[in-house]
């Protein structure tokens, strides 16, 4: 069985509503995924390169192309102050 992402714009992710469990239960998974939003946010904010995130809300699971601006401990911030929450995010590329 093949997950498909839903293609959104990251102006669209405001309007989304997060329930606060983890998408992830695997320990190694949630380490690496902090790890790679700290790299994606550094190579972001000084090359300005994009990235796809792979997270869900409370219905479905969508992907979205664009640079991680800043990440905090519970969120990352895109452009404009678009926020999604680290524990709704599977992977990035």
């Amino acid at each position: 069985m093949t997950t498909t992402f839903k293609p959104i714009e990251k102006e669209a992710i405001a309007d989304l509503i997060f329930p606060v469990t983890d998408v992830l239960t695997d320990k190694h998974e949630i380490l690496q995924r902090k790890q790679d939003l700290e790299r994606a946010m550094v190579i972001g904010n000084t090359e300005h390169v994009k990235i796809e995130i792979f997270f869900e809300d409370d219905k479905e699971q969508y992907v979205t192309n664009t640079t991680v601006w800043a990440v905090t401990p519970e969120h990352i911030v895109l452009k404009k102050g678009v926020t999604i929450p680290i524990k709704r995010i599977y992977r990035i590329i």
